[in-house]
């Protein structure tokens, strides 16, 4: 009976572990082919969903309208990517303009000092940060869609907002 019992076990045991080798080459072999059919290169489809099934044109026109949308965007980063630059000095102007100054804050001396750390300035730094991430992120996800339309919109809308905002970032690299 002893003899039965295992021999039965060792075959229910060898029968899972050849079933879900077959399972698990089956869908690595599944898996192969559909990376097999994604080829990353760069085409061109008026029809390219941006973001969303619901953000997909349908015709030329909504096609040309949705490549505008992304250079605007494109230059609305390189605007908060300038505005964030110059956060410090615009809420010290407000500030100043406030207190009804004469002198604009660039003719006042400034020594260099360490910033104390206010909550209200983290809170809106991080915000800003926060949505400077999150443009940047959407525009990444746009070109990854290899549409040469898309792509070439974040190119130029890059290029605009450079030419448009390059001046209020002085001397720093940031991009």
């Amino acid at each position: 009976m002893d003899m039965d019992m295992s021999t039965s076990t060792a075959n229910s045991m060898s029968m899972a572990t050849s079933t879900s080798m077959a399972m698990t080459s089956s869908t690595s072999m599944a898996m192969s082919m559909s990376m097999q059919s994604m080829d990353m290169v760069f085409y061109t489809s008026t029809s390219t969903p941006l973001w969303s099934s619901a953000f997909t044109p349908s015709t030329t026109g909504q096609y040309a309208g949705a490549c505008i949308f992304l250079i605007a965007f494109t230059v609305i980063f390189r605007a908060l990517i300038a505005f964030r630059i110059n956060f410090f000095k615009i809420t010290a102007a407000a500030k100043q303009k406030r207190s009804g100054s004469l002198l604009p804050p660039t003719m006042i001396e400034e020594k260099v000092q360490i910033r104390l750390w206010r909550a209200d300035e983290a809170v809106t730094v991080g915000v800003i940060d926060m949505v400077i991430v999150g443009v940047s992120y959407l525009l990444m996800l746009a070109v990854m869609t290899m549409n040469v339309g898309y792509f070439l919109s974040i190119l130029g809308g890059a290029f605009l907002g450079s030419m448009l905002f390059n001046r209020f970032t002085g001397s720093t690299w940031a991009h």
